[in-house]
């Protein structure tokens, strides 16, 4: 299943760079997220509680981080299991400087096997839209939320 998905942060890249690999902001922004750490630099444990329509599992997941120097591309390694299936897949996020916010696309493939395999490929792609819409609208929010108060910390 190969996704592609365009988001336009109201930020700066810089800004967007630095916190949307921040440990808490990823774990604060994944739908269903249980739990959510980093294991080593760029791998990160995630539980991840999943509702897709008809589909409700709860998978444990391998998450690799890999970082561009140029500040534009972040490529994600995703491994999963879960009790109807496994997911794995990999997601490479450009993003770009447009004066003073950042606009982002996000292409992925994706592959998975079970049953999950077997709920359809239009709904778990309309699922996976609706979830990484969700994800990016929370980094954005939790973003502007942590520069809101280490400006207040400022006064």
């Amino acid at each position: 299943m190969r996704l592609e998905y365009d988001y336009t942060f109201g930020l700066p890249r810089n800004i967007v760079w630095k916190y949307i690999k921040d440990e808490q902001v990823l774990r604060n922004a994944l739908p269903g997220c249980k739990s959510f750490s980093e294991v080593s630099k760029g791998r990160y444990q995630a539980e991840l509680e999943v509702n897709i329509g008809p589909i409700h599992d709860r998978f444990a997941l391998e998450i690799r981080l890999i970082e561009n120097k140029s500040s534009s591309l972040i490529q994600l390694q995703v491994k999963g299991t879960g009790n109807l299936g496994d997911i794995a897949g990999n997601a490479d996020l450009y993003l770009k400087d447009q004066q003073g916010s950042t606009p982002l696309k996000c292409i992925a493939d994706a592959r998975v096997t079970g049953a999950l395999a077997l709920g359809g490929q239009r709904l778990l792609e309309g699922g996976a839209n609706s979830g990484l819409e969700t994800f990016f609208q929370k980094v954005e929010k939790d973003i502007k939320l942590q520069l809101y108060y280490l400006k207040r910390k400022g006064r």
